[in-house]
């Protein structure tokens, strides 16, 4: 009998997690979390805003009814057996989050070639990455990435998850925390794409690595993974979405390869 493979129910704020997927961040965090099936998770900042189980809804934050969203994950939560058929959510918080960058849409969809990319309402399990972080698919891009893992180690070759699905308000975080650090949005842009618009939001992309390489860098065109992943990826749905002189203005991503079935 086949298993169901766990679901990210995302919702436009929160997203809900399956709990035993969930590392407790204390000791609170631990004991809620061993008597719960779900946890709402604040989509901006990760931050854990609820848990849920078969004795109601349990708050880890002051003013649970005002935080935004909280209303329609419960709602998605008691509606999940019957709705599963996935769909895209909306794009209504994006402008918002692009003005807060000093961004237009239809100019910088112009300028770089990139498209929007919405957030599926579902993903799947597609097990954990380097970090042993759940990482997180649209199902045909989850399975694919098993059926790839498993013939690379057929030919000898390990190949690990860096990232998977992020969220818009995640993206923006990102943009959040390198001006922070005094980075420029055009110097930001030069690596990642606006919020909206990059393939990991879409569930379909993923960032790829081996072991013993470090993450996310140049480099990793030197291995024997990026060698077998040219010659075989292709063969599973994946494509090389940033190679050298792309027009989108991205730099080189060897590690970035995105599912198109």
């Amino acid at each position: 009998m086949l298993r169901t493979a766990p679901l990210l129910l995302n919702g436009a704020e929160i997203e809900i997690w399956p709990a035993a997927l969930l590392r407790a961040r204390g000791n609170t965090d631990a004991r809620l979390l061993a008597q719960a099936t779900h946890v709402l998770r604040r989509k901006r900042d990760g931050r854990y805003l609820a848990t849920v189980s078969a004795r109601g809804v349990h708050s880890l934050v002051p003013r649970l009814p005002s935080e935004p969203g909280v209303a329609q994950a419960l709602q998605l939560l008691d509606q999940r057996a019957e709705t599963l058929e996935p769909h895209l959510q909306p794009l209504h918080a994006l402008q918002q989050y692009l003005h807060h960058l000093g961004l237009d849409a239809d100019r910088y969809a112009a300028d770089t070639g990139l498209a929007l990319e919405a957030e599926p309402s579902l993903l799947h399990f597609a097990g954990r990455d380097r970090f042993a972080r759940p990482l997180w698919l649209r199902r045909g891009a989850a399975h694919a990435w098993r059926r790839l893992r498993r013939h690379a180690a057929v030919d000898g070759i390990a190949l690990d998850a860096i990232s998977g699905y992020r969220s818009h308000a995640y993206q923006l975080g990102i943009f959040e925390r390198k001006q922070a650090r005094g980075q420029s949005v055009d110097q930001i842009l030069t690596v990642n794409a606006a919020p909206g618009f990059s393939e990991h939001h879409s569930g379909r992309a993923l960032d790829i690595g081996t072991p013993g390489a470090p993450p996310a860098e140049e480099q990793f065109e030197t291995t024997a993974a990026f060698a077998w992943l040219q010659t075989c990826a292709g063969q599973h749905g994946f494509h090389l979405s940033y190679p050298r002189d792309n027009p989108h203005g991205i730099v080189y991503e060897p590690w970035h390869w995105c599912w198109r079935g």
